[in-house]
């Protein structure tokens, strides 16, 4: 009876044991994912990024031709991540007069910029070579992947758009192949997720209260049914991706009650909130 007893004590004890180890686990697990999700993002693309203002973000994308070098300082609480477009590419982009001629396929007005064609069996490759390792090598561990539906801009029939998304799938993969670590945060891109979700950190958009219309240099408001469309984007990502999501809206720097309202309607839909100016060039505000 006693030896009953004994096996009986060191079964519960073991049984005690593990169930304060499966709540330790799922409490970390939690606070990791609630870390991810509520984790603030800054963006600015201006010249010399103001250090000391900007490492209060736990992440921030800069434009890499500002020469900021990430390597050379340290902030150990920010991540900086450089701003990278695949879509299109301006003439001032060091690698730009690499580009084959024939893998341009037209120009987007409003940017001054050229639309590259996705599907060329040479982009991938052609990408991460030139554009992300010497950004790898300057201490860029993560990368804003801009204008990734800028093909819609050119393809009109469902083969074309889906040749040209399956080029973009494959150049995701070429950087994820070539820097496993590397953080990848889409700007929109929404119908590339299924692909590739769990290659990527974060997924933004912009414009879900107040937006900037480049061609007229205006601050605009947005449509409700924009906005609608968005929140259903945003919706499919939360419950499947279980990505964070974060919306970069637009009001005149000196217009702080546009910004205070944006970032309270923002976060009441748990999406990350960062109000900024339409150039992008001055620390704006997030959570």
């Amino acid at each position: 009876m006693k030896k009953n007893n004994h096996i009986q004590k060191t079964l519960l004890s073991f049984m005690f044991f593990s169930l304060i180890l499966f709540v330790w686990g799922v409490t970390a697990v939690n606070a990791k994912t609630l870390s991810n999700h509520t984790a603030n993002y800054a963006f600015y693309y201006g010249s010399h990024p103001p250090v000391e203002e900007l490492k209060a973000f736990d992440n921030v994308v800069v434009d890499p031709d500002s020469n900021f070098q990430p390597g050379k300082i340290s902030t150990p609480d920010t991540e900086w991540l450089a701003y990278v477009s695949i879509g299109e590419v301006h003439a001032s982009r060091e690698y730009a007069k690499a580009i084959p001629e024939k893998w341009l396929v037209g120009k987007n007005a409003a940017w001054e910029s050229k639309l590259i064609d996705q599907s060329a069996a040479g982009w991938p490759a052609f990408f991460v070579k030139n554009v992300i390792t010497p950004l790898w090598k300057r201490g860029y561990r993560g990368f804003f992947l801009d204008t990734l539906d800028s093909y819609q801009l050119f393809s009109k029939t469902p083969e074309e758009r889906e040749k040209q998304q399956a080029g973009i799938v494959a150049l995701i993969k070429a950087i994820k192949k070539a820097y496993p670590k590397a953080d990848l945060v889409f700007n929109r891109g929404f119908e590339l997720l299924p692909q590739v979700s769990k290659l990527v950190s974060a997924v933004a958009f912009e414009s879900l209260y107040r937006g900037w219309n480049q061609s007229t240099k205006q601050y605009v408001e947005v449509p409700e049914q924009d906005r609608q469309w968005l929140m259903g984007q945003v919706e499919t990502i939360q419950k499947n991706y279980q990505l964070p999501v974060i919306s970069i809206d637009y009001c005149a720097p000196e217009d702080s009650k546009c910004a205070d309202e944006a970032i309270s309607k923002i976060r009441q839909l748990n999406v990350i909130p960062y109000v900024t100016d339409g150039a992008i060039s001055r620390v704006g505000r997030s959570t």
